[in-house]
């Protein structure tokens, strides 16, 4: 058992879980927070799923990120906290408020409680969507110094994750603390599903490919990430000293249209690619560039290929 204590929010998450997974398997004593104790039953019974036997090192607490209640508690005590959960909703929210303000705020709740509680390092979850999205010359590969700037979007939700994480970064930089932050980009999480946790991502892109549901490959290509190493970067950037201050994007190798998507689906799965919708190939100038570089040198991360993440996430749905 390690002495260090870390508190992952949002453990009912796709992410969250397999964050809860790595770090009990190299030992550590856990806290994650649900919005409901009845949620507790569907982290433990993924967990036991995946491999875990005892499951005595995991404590839950019941915290919403639109409320104060139950984030002192949460984090009293902890060396670490791994701010993952964020709301991402099944369609466009009528208001995109409903999106911002539980993002933002929440963000800012866990950080204040951390730096009450004395927390040494937040690790914070934001995503490619705070990094990406603004326009940029034919050929730009974006990395950890790009930002979307929120008025060129439309989206809530991109919004939301632009918007949180500037607000962790304005907390963090006026803060007279000790208290480091470090964020985590990541692009389109594919990869394995444990305890029936899956994600927008995967029931979106994956299981509407594969029933047929989209017809056609937009102009919109993306990164694609295996789940198991985001999950290794977030424990990486944990522990790394060199990764205090720094926004690191994940993200494997290789840049992905849904066209390509169901052309592995059809090549490598061919016996569940009967639904598939036929579908014309997006043309190359729409192909985004984005770099993982700094991950990879900084934290010496070895991101699975997008084809593993991929059939990973076919596999298991």
């Amino acid at each position: 058992m390690k002495k260090e204590v870390v508190l992952v929010t949002g453990g009912t998450g796709f992410l969250g879980v397999h964050i809860l997974f790595k770090l009990m398997r190299l030992g550590y004593t856990l806290r994650t927070t649900v919005r409901s104790f009845d949620k507790k039953g569907v982290v433990l019974n993924a967990l036991r799923e995946a491999g875990i036997t005892d499951v005595s090192t995991l404590s839950f607490y019941e915290a919403d990120l639109a409320s104060d209640i139950g984030w002192r508690e949460a984090v009293e005590g902890c060396d670490y906290v791994l701010h993952v959960a964020s709301p991402f909703p099944a369609s466009e929210p009528k208001d995109e408020r409903e999106l911002i303000i539980p993002a933002r705020d929440g963000a800012l709740r866990v950080l204040a409680a951390a730096q009450q509680a004395g927390v040494k390092r937040v690790v914070f979850t934001s995503s490619f969507a705070a990094v990406g999205y603004s326009p940029k010359p034919e050929g730009h590969i974006f990395t950890e110094a790009d930002w979307t700037n929120p008025e060129d979007v439309g989206q809530a939700y991109i919004k939301s994750k632009t918007l949180a994480e500037k607000a962790a970064w304005d907390f963090i930089y006026s803060a007279k603390g000790t208290m480091e932050l470090t964020v985590i980009n990541p692009v389109g999480i594919f990869g394995p599903v444990i305890g029936g946790i899956s994600s927008a991502s995967l029931d979106t892109v994956i299981r509407g490919i594969l029933e047929g549901k989209v017809k056609e490959s937009p102009a919109f290509t993306m990164g694609v990430v295996d789940v198991r190493d985001v999950a290794d970067l977030h424990i990486k950037a944990m522990l790394a000293t060199e990764a205090a201050g720094e926004r690191f994007i994940a993200t494997s190798d290789e840049i992905v249209s849904f066209y390509d998507v169901a052309q592995l689906m059809k090549k490598e799965r061919a016996d569940r690619a009967s639904q598939i919708f036929p579908m014309e190939p997006t043309p190359a100038r729409h192909y985004i560039k984005i770099s993982n570089q700094k991950a990879v040198k900084m934290l010496n991360w070895q991101p699975r290929s997008a084809r593993e993440a991929l059939l990973a996430s076919v596999d298991s749905l």
